[in-house]
């Protein structure tokens, strides 16, 4: 009796936000006064996600790949810019009970290995190894008080080899307000 698999990849994301507690200011002539913040004034960033991202997939012998694609929206009245960085909180791998699904070992955009997981900034079927250090994303410049949003997009091959089941891993976005 053949049995179809159904696995449903979850990638949780959490959000973590850091400023440094201490802030100095730009060389005289180099800010740009009164701009978004009035003078004396502190600058806001918030960062939020579109939420959990699920990949159904059905596998295959020869290993199929899924993907789907979520949002990270950065608000900053700050006019220099900030920093997003990616990683994953306690381990690389995707886990269902005591199976596992690695991170690609890719350190840039390529296709994945049958069996494995990443994510890529360009929505294309090349993908980089999620890792447990923090990875820069974006760098962006200037004040987005409507919103900066960058899309990552996750993807996993896999075969009929891997138990069935939800498979998932935790994510962790960090916006840096940039000072210079």
């Amino acid at each position: 009796m053949l049995t179809k698999l159904i696995i449903s990849l979850i990638i949780t994301i959490a959000i973590t936000f850091f400023v440094p507690s201490v802030s100095f200011a730009s060389p005289y002539g180099v800010g740009i006064y009164n701009a978004n913040v009035p003078y004396g004034g502190e600058t806001q960033l918030t960062i939020s996600t579109s939420g959990a991202i699920s990949i159904p997939i059905n596998p295959s012998v020869g290993g199929t790949l899924g993907s789907a694609s979520g949002t990270v929206t950065v608000v900053s009245t700050d006019v220099v810019g900030y920093k997003l960085y990616v990683r994953a909180l306690t381990s690389t791998n995707m886990v269902n009970g005591v199976a596992s699904l690695p991170a690609s070992a890719n350190g840039s955009p390529a296709a994945l290995a049958t069996n494995t997981w990443g994510y890529n900034l360009d929505a294309s079927t090349n993908f980089t190894g999620i890792t447990s250090s923090d990875v820069l994303i974006r760098s962006a410049v200037g004040p987005f008080t409507s919103g900066d949003t960058t899309t990552v997009t996750y993807g996993v091959k896999i075969d009929q080899s891997k138990a069935a089941g939800n498979y998932s891993s935790t994510v962790i976005y960090t916006a840096v307000p940039q000072t210079t």
